[in-house]
């Protein structure tokens, strides 16, 4: 993602509304985020689709590392041995 251009990547709601078209195609063909500003400050973004995807995804991921780290700092983790016993354990039926 590029750095913010002010004079192309924020735009105040009403022209935004009267030309909503024009906008959301900006927003595709850049792939910046589009500020909309309402009595001088910001009220919204609007994202392409792709980049929303990918900000998700990249939150998801920080939560999954995060959870991971917290279960290895707690010692809630097994090792190699140790899984290997319990997923031999579950294929024959066992706990």
């Amino acid at each position: 993602m590029r750095v913010l251009n002010v004079a192309e990547d924020i735009v105040p709601v009403a022209q935004f509304k009267a030309q909503a078209k024009r906008w959301l195609a900006h927003v595709k063909e850049t792939g910046q985020p589009l500020i909309i500003t309402q009595n001088g400050r910001s009220a919204g973004v609007v994202l392409s689709p792709g980049e929303y995807d990918r900000l998700t995804y990249q939150r998801r991921f920080q939560e999954s590392v995060d959870e991971g780290l917290a279960d290895l700092d707690g010692g809630r983790v097994l090792g190699t041995d140790q899984l290997r016993r319990r997923l031999g354990l579950k294929r024959k039926g066992g706990r």
